[in-house]
C-alpha cells in the first residue's frame, strides 16, 4: 500500500503536467469556486487573465505577418491569395447571414421577452454609454479606410489585424515579385521570425491555467449567477440556437469537405476550453492557425482567412445580436413587423463587421439596429447590461469554430486542402506535439523545412485519393 500510493501520485502528477485541457479544466472549476465562495477574492484575481491575454495579443500581429508573408511566397501564385481573399469573404457573408435569419427565427417562436412588460421611462439609458465609453460604431467607409495602414509601425503598435493583413500581403507579393535570387536572405528571416514567435506563444501558454483560473474567478464574483434566473429563457435561446447553427455548420462542412467538426473539436479541446475561460478567442489564434496547418490546411489559407474571419465572420454575435433586439422589442411590448426584422438582418451584417475591437461593441450594433428600426425606445438596449457578459461563452465558441470551418471549406474550395491528411490528423494518426521542432509540427505535407526553396507539392491541387504518408520530419507524425 505504502509502495503504490507514491506511485499513483507521481502517474497522477505527470498526468497534469502534460495535459493542458486537464490543467484549465480544473483551474475553470477552481474559478468557479473561489468567485462564489470568496466573491471579492474573485474579483482581485482579475489581472491573472487580463495580464494573459496581452502577452497573447501582443504575438498575434507579427505572427500574423509572418505566416501571410511566408504563404504567399511559398504558394507561387498571387492569383490565388486574391481568389482565397475573396472566396473567404463569400463564406463569411453567407454564414453571417444564415446565423442571423437562425437566431430571428428563434427569437420569434420563443419569444424570450414576451411578458416582461418592460416601461422604458424607467431604464437609465446612460449606462448603456458608460459600458461603451461613449464611442460607436465606424461606417462602412470608415471601416474600410481604416483597414488601410497609415503608418507601418502603427499597424502593429495598434494591433490592427486587417492592417497587418495589408502589410503582409504587400510584403508576401513583394518577395513573389522580386523572387528568391533577388533577396535570398528575406524568406529565411521571416520564417526564422515565425519561429521564435510560435516560440514565445508555447512559453506563454504555460500560463493558461492561470489565466483561466483568474478570468472565471472574476466573472463569477463581479457578476454572479442572479442573471441565470432573470434571464434564464433568453441565455437558454442564445445558447441552443448556437448549437443548432454549430451542428449545422457541422453537416455543411462534412457535406462540402469531408472533415469532422466533432472530430475537430476533439482535436482542438484545450484551445477551446481556454478560449472559454478566457472569454476570449484571440487567446488561441496562433495554436489554432499552427492546428490548422498541422490538419493539412495550406499555410496561406490559414494566414489570410482566420485572422480575416476575425473581423468579418462573428457569426456567434450575429445570433445573439438578432435574437436579443426581438427581446428588448418583446421586453417593451413592440411586435416587429417582417420588413422590420429584414431591416434588423440588413443593418446587423453592416454593423456586426466593425465590432472588433471595439469597447462595449454588441450595445453599440443594438443601438444602431434601434435607431434605424425607430420603434424600439434606445433605451431599452440597457436590459441586456446584466445578462451580456454571460453570452461571451456562446459568442466565442460560435465565432471561433465558425472560423475555424471557414477554413476548411475555403481550403476546400480553393484546393488548399489536403483531405488525406486532415482525416489522418482529425482520428490521431499524427499527433500535434508543439515541443518538437516547429517546422516538423507546422509544416503542411509536401512543404519543405525552414529556409529551404518550395517543394511543388506545396501548390498541388487537393489529394482526393490517398496519397503515400509525408515522412516523420514534415508531418509531426506520432510514430
Amino acid at each position: 500500500m505504502s509502495n503504490a500510493s507514491p506511485s499513483l501520485a507521481r502517474r497522477l502528477g505527470r498526468f497534469l503536467r502534460a495535459s493542458l485541457f486537464v490543467q484549465v479544466a480544473c483551474a475553470l472549476v477552481a474559478g468557479v469556486v473561489v468567485g462564489g465562495v470568496w466573491p471579492q477574492v474573485g474579483s482581485s484575481v482579475q489581472p491573472l487573465g487580463d495580464g494573459f491575454v496581452r502577452l497573447i495579443k501582443a504575438m498575434i500581429a507579427p505572427l500574423v505577418f509572418c505566416v501571410v508573408v511566408t504563404g504567399i511566397a511559398k504558394a507561387g501564385d498571387l492569383k490565388a491569395f486574391g481568389r482565397i481573399g475573396l472566396k473567404a469573404l463569400v463564406w463569411f457573408e453567407v454564414a453571417t447571414t444564415v446565423a442571423l435569419a437562425v437566431g430571428l427565427l428563434a427569437g420569434n417562436l420563443v419569444r424570450p421577452g414576451s411578458g416582461m412588460n418592460v416601461d422604458p421611462g424607467s431604464l437609465d439609458a446612460s449606462a448603456v454609454d458608460a459600458e461603451t465609453g461613449g464611442g460607436e460604431l465606424p461606417s462602412t467607409s470608415e471601416f474600410l479606410l481604416h483597414s488601410l495602414p497609415d503608418s507601418a509601425v502603427g499597424a502593429f503598435a495598434e494591433n490592427s489585424l486587417l492592417q497587418v493583413l495589408v502589410l503582409a500581403c504587400l510584403a508576401g507579393a513583394a518577395v513573389l515579385h522580386l523572387g528568391h535570387t533577388k533577396v535570398p536572405a528575406i524568406l529565411p528571416a521571416v520564417e526564422q521570425a515565425q519561429e521564435v514567435v510560435f516560440a514565445i506563444v508555447g512559453f506563454v501558454m504555460k500560463l493558461a491555467p492561470l489565466a483561466v483560473f483568474g478570468a472565471t474567478a472574476h466573472l463569477v464574483g463581479e457578476y454572479g449567477l442572479g442573471a441565470l434566473s432573470t434571464y434564464g429563457k433568453l441565455i437558454g435561446v442564445c445558447y441552443a440556437v448556437a448549437l443548432v447553427f454549430l451542428l449545422l455548420l457541422g453537416l455543411a462542412l462534412k457535406a462540402f469537405t469531408g472533415v469532422s467538426l466533432w472530430k475537430f473539436v476533439r482535436y482542438t479541446r484545450e484551445e477551446l476550453l481556454l478560449a472559454l475561460g478566457t472569454a476570449s478567442s484571440e487567446t488561441v489564434m496562433p495554436r489554432m492557425m499552427q492546428k490548422l496547418r498541422h490538419a493539412g490546411c495550406r499555410d496561406d489559407a490559414v494566414g489570410l482567412v482566420l485572422p480575416t474571419g476575425y473581423s468579418f465572420n462573428l457569426d456567434g454575435a450575429s445570433i445573439y445580436l438578432s435574437i436579443a433586439t426581438l427581446f428588448i422589442a418583446q421586453a417593451v411590448g413592440v411586435d416587429l413587423t417582417l420588413g422590420q426584422q429584414v431591416t434588423v438582418v440588413l443593418v446587423l451584417m453592416l454593423t456586426s463587421k466593425g465590432m472588433a475591437g471595439v469597447p462595449g461593441s454588441a450595445f453599440l450594433a443594438l443601438s444602431a439596429t434601434a435607431s434605424a428600426l425607430g420603434v424600439i425606445p434606445a433605451g431599452a438596449v440597457a436590459l441586456l447590461l446584466g445578462v451580456d457578459r454571460i453570452m461571451d461563452t456562446m459568442r466565442v465558441a460560435t465565432n471561433l469554430l465558425g472560423n475555424c470551418v471557414a477554413v476548411f471549406a475555403v481550403s476546400k474550395w480553393e484546393g488548399a486542402l489536403d483531405r488525406t491528411r486532415a482525416r489522418e490528423v482529425l482520428d490521431g494518426e499524427h499527433e500535434f506535439v508543439e515541443e518538437r521542432d516547429a517546422g516538423a509540427v507546422r509544416s503542411a505535407p509536401g512543404e519543405g523545412t525552414a529556409g529551404a526553396a518550395p517543394a511543388p507539392a506545396a501548390v498541388a491541387p487537393e489529394k482526393d485519393t490517398p496519397a503515400p504518408a509525408p515522412p516523420a520530419a514534415g508531418g509531426g507524425s506520432a510514430g
